[in-house]
């Protein structure tokens, strides 16, 4: 499964928020500039965020976005659910019909057991939990660069 580029910034955006939760609204240009997610792109992909209910959005100089939730009540399958719409390795895994072969293919069934799998991880993870990774590893990889100049 490739992840498409629309999915990957819209995660991004929303571990940022979560990064500012509760913290007031956040500029789009900032969450772009930290994101390294173009402005233009970003601007016409959060209105989608806000229409699935999980970003508050408000225009003006005081203006911003903010989390409609809690990190951890957003999950990564609501999120690409509802940016991409529901997806499969492959089409007669939604609609069995349109494949003549699908009731004897040997391949259907595996793919099917990997679409699941997929969706039980992404049904599992949250924005808090991607927001604790991201803290981990911003902690390791400036560890790492302290020790590197001091070498």
């Amino acid at each position: 499964m490739k992840v498409p580029m629309k999915v990957d910034y819209g995660v991004r955006a929303l571990v940022d928020l979560a990064e500012h939760y509760g913290g007031g609204a956040v500029r789009t240009v900032d969450i772009a500039e930290r994101q390294n997610i173009p402005e233009a792109y970003l601007g016409q992909l959060l209105p989608t965020l806000h229409k699935l209910g999980l970003i508050h959005s408000r225009r003006g100089p005081q203006g911003g976005h903010t989390l409609a939730k809690e990190p951890r009540e957003i999950d990564l399958k609501t999120v690409t659910e509802g940016i991409e719409g529901p997806h499969s390795p492959l089409d007669c895994i939604e609609e069995p019909e349109g494949c003549t072969l699908s009731n004897i293919c040997a391949q259907r069934g595996v793919w099917a057991t990997v679409a699941e799998a997929i969706q039980e991880v992404l049904k599992s993870t949250t924005i808090g939990d991607l927001l604790d990774r991201q803290r981990v590893l911003y902690k390791v990889n400036t560890k790492a660069r302290q020790n590197i100049k001091t070498d």
